[in-house]
């Protein structure tokens, strides 16, 4: 296993004084680009179906995708469970931040970017639903969870 090198204090000094204000960043970030989106959220939801329809397609495809790979590798089921997650998830706060920087605040992509988060924590949480559906279905390994050391 690899041991990451520490260097300059950077766990012990910078993450700790820098990770609340990442935080408070972020979170500012997305009340400030929900306000200024809400009311086309409301007003235009034609325009949020287009977004929304084809982001809820890719969760599902790419959870299911990850998580019936991973069985089908032998995985267990919390392996294959975070694989077909992380398949599906996205960073959106990234996509909203690259989205302000270029297009700006008001612009179709930050519209575009703003909806993502919208749709992709009731999926996911939708998602959870069907891997726990197909743990009891699936035949996993009764004699192992895992096939991965930690």
């Amino acid at each position: 296993m690899l041991k990451l090198k520490e260097t300059h204090g950077t766990k012990k000094n910078f993450i700790p004084k820098i990770s609340p204000i990442t935080l408070i960043a972020l979170l500012f970030t997305i009340i400030v680009m929900f306000s200024l989106q809400g009311k086309y959220i409301v007003t235009l939801p034609l325009q949020v179906l287009m977004v929304a329809i084809p982001l809820t397609l890719y969760f599902i495809i790419m959870f299911l995708l990850g998580f019936f790979t991973s069985y089908k590798f032998k995985y267990g089921y919390s392996e294959s469970t975070t694989v077909g997650l992380n398949a599906a998830s996205n960073d959106f706060e990234l996509a909203i931040a690259v989205a302000v920087a270029i297009f700006g605040l008001s612009s179709n992509e930050a519209f575009a970017s703003v909806i993502g988060p919208l749709i992709e924590v009731p999926v996911m949480l939708m998602l959870v639903n069907v891997a726990l559906y197909f743990r009891k279905r699936l035949n996993w390994n009764a004699n192992k969870e895992s096939n991965t050391e930690i």
